[in-house]
């Protein structure tokens, strides 16, 4: 039992040490035309908005490229993040019997 206590631990640190470095993991997404430029963290917090000038001539164009390019990003950290953080936690969990089907 303490066995599985100490591994339960230290999946723990392994999916805190994974959220702290994917802190450090940059996505970059922009519109199809590249006037918009968005990055990201796989943690989903924004860093940087790069804007074309024409863009700013235009509130609701810029509004509706900041919506959909801002959204693809959060999906492409997402997918990084999930899989990141999926992997430390089960590579760091014990053999539990029957419990294969919970960890897919």
């Amino acid at each position: 039992m303490m066995g599985m206590m100490n591994k339960l631990k230290e999946a723990q640190e392994k999916v805190e040490a994974t959220k702290k470095r994917l802190d450090t993991v940059m996505v970059d997404e922009q519109s199809s035309d590249g006037l918009l430029k968005v990055t990201i963290t796989a943690n989903r917090e924004v860093k940087n908005i790069s804007v074309a000038d024409e863009l700013l001539e235009d509130k609701e164009q810029l509004e509706d490229y900041l919506v959909l390019t801002i959204n693809k990003a959060i999906e492409k950290a997402t997918k990084i993040n999930e899989a990141e953080i999926g992997a430390a936690a089960k590579d760091g969990m014990p053999d539990i019997p029957g419990m294969d089907g919970f960890m897919k």
